[in-house]
C-alpha cells in the first residue's frame, strides 16, 4: 500500500456526486463496514498493545493521547471519557492535540507541522518511563504526532502508534504499531470518514481493554465510576443494587461511608469493615474480585475481615 493511500482518489467513488442520495449513503455505509473489518484484522496488535499498556500503568504512570486534526480530536475524546466511565484519575491523563484546546473545535492552520512545539510539550509535561503515549494519525506521518512519539520514546515512555497507512514512520517507530487498512475514502483525503471510524473503534477497544485489565470493571459494570453529578450518583446506586440486592437506604448509607467509592461500598455491604476492605483493595491493586478473594481466603490472624457487625447492623445501631 502506498504511504498516501488514505489520500488517493478511488475509482469506486469517482462519480459519487452524480449518484442518487440513496446510493451515496449506501456507499458510505459500506465504507464504514470496511472500517470495522480493518479493526478486526488489527485485533492481535490491539491486544498486544493493551497488555503492554496495562503492565506499564500498574505503576503511577500517565496515559497520554496525541494527535492532530480529526485524529487528535478522536484521541482527546477517548481520553476524556475515561474519567467519568472508569474513574481514571485526571492527574494520570494527558491530552496533547496540535493547536491546543482551540483545535478541538476548529482547524488550526499549520498546527500539525509544529514538531518543535511537540517536543517542548513532552519535555514540559515531563513524560517519561512510567508513562504510555498513544499517537494517532491517519497518514502515519504527521510531524506533531511523530515528534511527540519520538521524544517520549527517547525519554523511556511506552509508545503506541495508530495509523491507516502501512509502513509509515508512526508505525515503524512505535513500540506497538496498530495498522488499520481502510484504504481511500469516498471523498478523497477526508479521513474523518472510514479512517476516523476505524481509529475511534480502535481507541474505544484499546482503552476499554486496559481499564478491564486494571480492574475497573466488575461483572460488566463500571465499578470505578466517579459520582461527580446526580446522574452518576444514581448510576453508582444502581450498580450496587444489581450487585447486592440491598435497598436504597442501605446503599446510600454505604456510599456515604465509602466516600462515593462503589468498590468500597460493595465490600461494606458484604459485611466487611472499612479498614479491612480498603487493605484488601489496596493489596489487590483495585481489582474487586481479587480483593474479595483475599478477604475470604485470608488465614486467621491476617485481620482482613474485622470482627465487627455487618454494615446493615452498624447502620441500625447508629
Amino acid at each position: 500500500m502506498s504511504p498516501t493511500e488514505t489520500e488517493r482518489q478511488s475509482p469506486r467513488y469517482a462519480k459519487i456526486d452524480l449518484w442518487e442520495p440513496a446510493e451515496i449513503l449506501e456507499s458510505m455505509i459500506e465504507g464504514h463496514f470496511s472500517a470495522v473489518a480493518a479493526v478486526r484484522a488489527a485485533r492481535p496488535a490491539i491486544e498486544r498493545a493493551g497488555l503492554a499498556i496495562e503492565r506499564r500503568l500498574r505503576g503511577p504512570g500517565r496515559l497520554v493521547y496525541v494527535g492532530a486534526g480529526t485524529s487528535g480530536r478522536l484521541a482527546a475524546q477517548d481520553g476524556a471519557e475515561l474519567m467519568p466511565t472508569f474513574g481514571w484519575p485526571q492527574d494520570r491523563l494527558l491530552l496533547l492535540i496540535a493547536g491546543g484546546q482551540t483545535a478541538l473545535l476548529r482547524a488550526v492552520e499549520g498546527a500539525e507541522d509544529q514538531d518543535q512545539q511537540a517536543i517542548e510539550l513532552v519535555r514540559r509535561h515531563e513524560i517519561g518511563a512510567s508513562d504510555v503515549i498513544i499517537g494517532v494519525a491517519a497518514s502515519g506521518t504527521t510531524p506533531f504526532t511523530l515528534a511527540c512519539l519520538r521524544e517520549a520514546k527517547k525519554r523511556g515512555a511506552l509508545t503506541i502508534g495508530v495509523a491507516n497507512n502501512r509502513g509509515t514512520p508512526l508505525l515503524q517507530e512505535a513500540d506497538h504499531a496498530i495498522f488499520l487498512e481502510t484504504g481511500p475514502e469516498p471523498i478523497a483525503g477526508s479521513t474523518r470518514m472510514k479512517a476516523g471510524t476505524a481509529q475511534r473503534i480502535t481507541l474505544i477497544l484499546l482503552s476499554s481493554l486496559v481499564m478491564i485489565l486494571l480492574g475497573r470493571v466488575y461483572d460488566g459494570l463500571m465499578v470505578d465510576v466517579q459520582a461527580s453529578n446526580r446522574k452518576l450518583i444514581k448510576r453508582s446506586e444502581k450498580i450496587l443494587s444489581r450487585l447486592t440486592g440491598r435497598d436504597e437506604e442501605e446503599i446510600h448509607a454505604a456510599l456515604q461511608q465509602a466516600g462515593g467509592s462503589v468498590k468500597l461500598a460493595f465490600l461494606l455491604l458484604q459485611g466487611y469493615g472499612r479498614d479491612a476492605a480498603e487493605a484488601a483493595l489496596n493489596q489487590a491493586e483495585g481489582h474487586l474480585r481479587r480483593a474479595m478473594s483475599l478477604i475470604v481466603e485470608a488465614p486467621q490472624g491476617t485481620n482482613f475481615r474485622e470482627t465487627q457487625p455487618s454494615f446493615h447492623e452498624d447502620a441500625t445501631h447508629e
